[in-house]
C-alpha cells in the first residue's frame, strides 16, 4: 500500500482491491509512515483556498485528503473509491464506490480534485485523467500524487503487513512523469507545478538518501 520502501521480499503482490479489503479495518485516515508524511506535506504546499468548494476525493479510501478539505473550509466534499472495505471506515458523508476512469458524476461538477497516491494502481492512466478534466470545472484544479517511479526502480515497493504478520505487496505500476504530464495536457489539464519530495536520511534506505520518494502534480481546468 503506502509503507514506505518495502524491499520486495513480500509475496506475490495483491491487487489493489484485495490489499486493501485486508488494510480497511486498521488503515487510519492520517499520514501514517514517513512516505505518507512526505506526500502530504508536499501536497498541503500545493493546495488552493478551499474555502466554499466542492472537492472530490478520488480513490480516497478512508478519507484522509477529505477531511482536510473540510477542515480548510470546503463546502462539500465527496469520496470515491473501488473498495467499498476502505469506504465502510471512512467518515465522510458522502462516499460513493466507483473506479477512478468510470466516474458516476455529471461533467463539469467539481471545483477541485485530490487523487492521493493511487494512480499507480492502474495500468493506464489515460481514462482516470480524462474523467479527471471531464468532472472538473472550468478553472477548476486537481493534484494528483504517485509513488515516484525512481523508488520503484531502485527496489522499493508498496506493501503493507498482513494479519499474519507477513508483508504483502500491492500491485503496482510505473508512470512516467512525462507520461502523466502529457496524458493530462491531452486530456484538457495545464499542468501548474510538479514537485518530488523525499524523506529524511534517517529513515530512507541508503539508495534512496535524498531521492524523490513521490511525484506530485497539479494541474488546472482553463
Amino acid at each position: 500500500m503506502k509503507n514506505l520502501l518495502g524491499s520486495g521480499e513480500a509475496a506475490a503482490p495483491l491487487s489493489s482491491v484485495d490489499a486493501y479489503a485486508q488494510w480497511a479495518a486498521h488503515y487510519p485516515p492520517h499520514a501514517h509512515n514517513a512516505l505518507m508524511q512526505a506526500e502530504e506535506a508536499c501536497m498541503l504546499a500545493l493546495l488552493p483556498d478551499m474555502t466554499g468548494q466542492t472537492v472530490l476525493d478520488l480513490a480516497g479510501g478512508t478519507g484522509r485528503y477529505g477531511h482536510i478539505a473540510m477542515q480548510r473550509g470546503a463546502a462539500r466534499v465527496i469520496c470515491t473509491d473501488n473498495s467499498i472495505d476502505m469506504l465502510a471506515h471512512n467518515a465522510l458523508d458522502t462516499r460513493i464506490g466507483a473506479d477512478m476512469d468510470a466516474l458516476p458524476m455529471r461533467p463539469a461538477c467539481m471545483d477541485g480534485i485530490i487523487c492521493a497516491l493511487a494512480i499507480g494502481h492502474l495500468k493506464r492512466v489515460d481514462a482516470a485523467m480524462q474523467e479527471i478534466a471531464r468532472v472538473l470545472r472550468p478553472g477548476g484544479w486537481a493534484l494528483v500524487s504517485d509513488f515516484h517511479p525512481y523508488a520503484y526502480m531502485n527496489g522499493a515497493r508498496r506493501t503493507f503487513t498482513g494479519s499474519d504478520g507477513r508483508a504483502r505487496e500491492v500491485e503496482h505500476y510505473v508512470h512516467a512523469l512525462s507520461s502523466v504530464i502529457n496524458v493530462g495536457h491531452d486530456a484538457g489539464l495545464r499542468l501548474e507545478a510538479v514537485r518530488e519530495p523525499g524523506v529524511p536520511d534517517a529513515v530512507a534506505p541508503p539508495a534512496m538518501r535524498g531521492k524523490p520518494v513521490v511525484v506530485a502534480y497539479r494541474f488546472a481546468k482553463p
